[in-house]
């Protein structure tokens, strides 16, 4: 995705709050761990001041099973009550050892593989047209 959308690529400890002010267009996503988001994802969100609806954002993540707007619901609501548009939201399986399945060697083995990396890179297209679309103010399809 970051490859596809050109952007800069950083740890929630290598960019301070303030600084993500700079960009208009902003992907926040991890693994899941306990049903939601890295604890240092949803820090760096929670140290963001309210925006006011003057930036997109975008939702990604890796998860072992089930829904994943279940999962990104804490994400997304954080960002959204800071005044972010949500221009879309991606996930894919990802290989988990969480709890009891560590027993029988994990879940999901060798993903994310070619065809979800495929799947990424055809939601950051998507997530530009979008922008393009939002910037040059036309309606989304969404």
């Amino acid at each position: 995705m970051a490859r596809v959308l050109n952007a800069r690529l950083a740890t929630p400890d290598e960019v301070a709050a303030a600084e993500l002010l700079n960009y208009d267009l902003i992907g926040f996503g991890s693994g899941i761990y306990h049903g939601k988001h890295h604890r240092a994802i949803l820090e760096l969100v929670d140290r963001l001041p309210n925006l006011g609806g003057r930036r997109w954002a975008f939702i990604f993540s890796t998860r072992g099973f089930g829904p994943y707007r279940w999962y990104h619901r804490t994400l997304r609501g954080k960002l959204m009550a800071k005044g972010f548009k949500i221009l879309g939201e991606f996930s894919c399986k990802g290989f988990d050892t969480y709890g009891i399945i560590r027993w029988i060697g994990g879940i999901n083995k060798g993903r994310p593989d070619e065809n979800d990396l495929k799947e990424a890179r055809r939601f950051a297209m998507g997530v530009m047209e979008k922008l393009r679309r939002m910037v040059e103010g036309s309606p989304t399809s969404d």
